[in-house]
């Protein structure tokens, strides 16, 4: 069983107490006022947490490993990007 709370009692209001605060880490490619971005935190085995730059409060969004490999290589794949 995971170590993480199930989808029924998961809350990304109170997901950030699942995370320690000095591992947040922001894109390379974040502008330097902050941007349109996220920051992800890499500091539990087994799960990803991800939330906006922008937001003091923002909502925590929890992914476990095969599903934050799934995004990755579907973000480099392009499936993700705008049309030209």
């Amino acid at each position: 069983m995971a170590d993480y709370p199930s989808f029924a009692d998961y809350d990304p209001n109170t997901a950030v107490s699942m995370f320690e605060e000095a591992a947040w880490e922001k894109s390379f490619a974040s502008e330097p006022n902050g941007g349109s971005c996220v920051e992800v935190n890499l500091g539990r085995d087994g799960v990803i947490g991800v939330r906006d730059t922008k937001l003091a409060t923002s909502p925590v969004f929890v992914f476990d490993t095969a599903e934050w490999e799934a995004f990755l290589i579907a973000v480099k794949a392009g499936q993700f990007d705008l049309p030209a």
